[in-house]
């Protein structure tokens, strides 16, 4: 069975941060998706957490992984993910519904922010990319 990525951020960038660019080049891009969830820019880096009332969508990049869990454990990492502690992890890696145009969606995996958005602008659009100043 195939297991999928879904990344809405700075690994769904052509030019992935120097830290993790050798793992993101293991990733197999399947296309273009989005899922149900407000986009948040967080400085740095953006961040979304689900919207379980279907109203809100982020936009990114579907990818295929490859059969090695260790490039799961880089990505948990370079996200600051703990599967024994998710609740102080700053972003959760959760199994989601990711949704195509015009094919049926694909479950898989997305990195939802676990912090406070309250004093974070929301980007309206759902689409994330950096600005270089």
């Amino acid at each position: 069975m195939k297991d999928y990525l879904f990344t809405y951020g700075t690994l769904a960038e052509d030019d992935a941060p120097r830290q993790i660019v050798a793992t993101v080049k293991k990733l197999k891009p399947v296309g273009n998706g989005y899922i149900f969830a407000r986009l948040y820019d967080l400085g740095e880096y953006p961040g979304a957490v689900l919207d379980h009332s279907k109203r809100h969508k982020v936009f990114g990049k579907i990818f295929e992984l490859p059969g090695d869990r260790k490039l799961l454990e880089q990505l948990d990492q370079y996200e600051s993910f703990n599967p024994k502690q998710p609740s102080a992890s700053l972003f959760v890696r959760k199994r989601i519904a990711i949704n195509r145009s015009n094919c049926p969606p694909v479950t898989g995996w997305v990195y939802e922010y676990n912090r406070d958005v309250d004093s974070s602008s929301a980007i309206k659009s759902g689409h994330y990319w950096k600005v270089s100043v």
